[in-house]
């Protein structure tokens, strides 16, 4: 029997994902990523970008990058342990711990880099790892790269959670026990139990770790889900993105300063991997800055995320259980799903379909992302584009 070669495993492979409505377009934009872009010369209302607070094309985060390249240069052209690590490092994560209210903060490269490198620095072959089911991707990775036991729990639910706490407690056979959440799920906009997490983790004591990238800059007044539920003295990891509200790229973990001690002899990412350049980190302080002296944008995010809630319920969407800006119109099968987005772009609306491995199957949804710089024009018009799409496919 003969193996399969390179080209006909891709081929196949590739062929079976179009043929199932799983294989995945990339539109490049020709624009700014804001509240209308670009996409073959055809402008779109953009409700597909993680840019919550519009602060991505804020010409305040511009100007600040441009003067960080003339003073620092394009690239920092070194690790952190090295000469990679500049003043203003050391300034972006002094003021992500007092936006996070923890004693320090350690910036990396991505979001999906802090879950590699903080997890399997603490947490080994000989540890457990409580993880929700509905967790990240960079979670599930960065649990498996550790070694750990990974013990699931039904997704939010607390008492699976507790049952399987007291099982792994008993079994004697862990040095330590972890568990481990999202603070706002990114598929379908709900919201992590914390208050309940950290009652059972203070019960068992279990180490507690959020992965806050969907709530910094939305809940707690923009500091985001701990925060919201005034935690920040309960939770030993708290994760965090800057590429997301803060809009610039990056991630950071924020917890007690022996943790961020540990994590800059310990975790990869920081140790083999050039830091973050001088134009994000100058970016990434400006967003900080305006974010802890108003709230404003914080609260127009939210004034358009209830109104395009509204008017998608009123026209007879399922929008799950969201609890947070994040607002899926769940479809269902997945060439539909498809088909619903394709028809929303020919009609002036980007948001983009959501379909199996990113949901189980049959989930399929379209994700509406809705920012502090859309205008209530904007919504009211990709509003009466679904109507109309959704009448014509016989979703509403």
């Amino acid at each position: 029997m003969s193996t399969k070669g390179l080209k006909e495993f891709l081929t196949d492979n590739l062929n079976e994902l179009k043929g199932k409505g799983l294989y995945n377009t990339i539109d490049p934009l020709e624009s700014a990523n804001g509240p209308v872009i670009t996409i073959n010369g055809k402008k779109l209302i953009n409700l597909s970008s993680n840019n919550y607070l519009g602060l991505a094309t804020d010409t305040r985060l511009k100007e600040a990058a441009i003067k960080a390249i003339r003073t620092y240069g394009v690239g920092a052209g070194a690790v952190r342990t090295i000469n990679g690590t500049f003043d203003i490092h050391l300034e972006l994560e002094e003021k992500l711990a007092d936006f996070k209210q923890t004693e320090a903060a350690i910036a990396y490269q991505s979001g999906f880099n802090c879950n590699m490198a903080a997890i399997s620095a603490v947490m080994d072959q000989c540890d457990a790892i409580l993880s929700d089911e509905l967790n990240h991707a960079s979670i599930i990775d960065g649990c498996r790269l550790s070694k750990a036991t990974v013990i699931r729990y039904a997704h939010s639910d607390m008492e699976d959670l507790r049952v399987k706490a007291k099982q792994a407690i008993s079994s004697g056979q862990y040095d330590k026990i972890m568990v481990i959440t999202d603070g706002v799920f990114s598929m379908d906009g709900d919201i992590a139990k914390l208050p309940e997490i950290v009652k059972i983790a203070d019960e068992m004591g279990l180490i507690t770790y959020v992965d806050d990238a969907h709530g910094s800059g939305v809940l707690g007044n923009g500091a985001g889900t701990v925060k919201h539920f005034g935690l920040s003295d309960k939770i030993d990891f708290q994760i965090g993105t800057l590429s997301k509200a803060i809009g610039v790229v990056g991630g950071y973990v924020a917890g007690r300063r022996e943790l961020i001690e540990w994590l800059k002899v310990r975790s990869r990412p920081f140790l083999f991997s050039t830091s973050l350049t001088p134009a994000d980190v100058a970016g990434s302080i400006k967003a900080i800055e305006l974010l802890t002296e108003s709230t404003a944008l914080n609260k127009k995010l939210w004034e358009n995320a209830d109104y395009l809630k509204a008017g998608l319920t009123k026209l007879g969407f399922n929008i799950g259980a969201s609890e947070t800006p994040i607002t899926p119109c769940i479809i269902g099968e997945e060439t539909k799903t498809q088909a619903f987005s394709t028809r929303l772009y020919e009609e002036g609306v980007y948001a983009k379909s959501i379909v199996f491995p990113t949901v189980p199957k049959g989930t399929g949804r379209v994700r509406n992302m809705p920012t502090a710089a859309h205008t209530k024009e904007m919504l009211d018009e990709a509003l009466a584009i679904y109507e109309k799409v959704g009448k014509e496919l016989g979703i509403t």
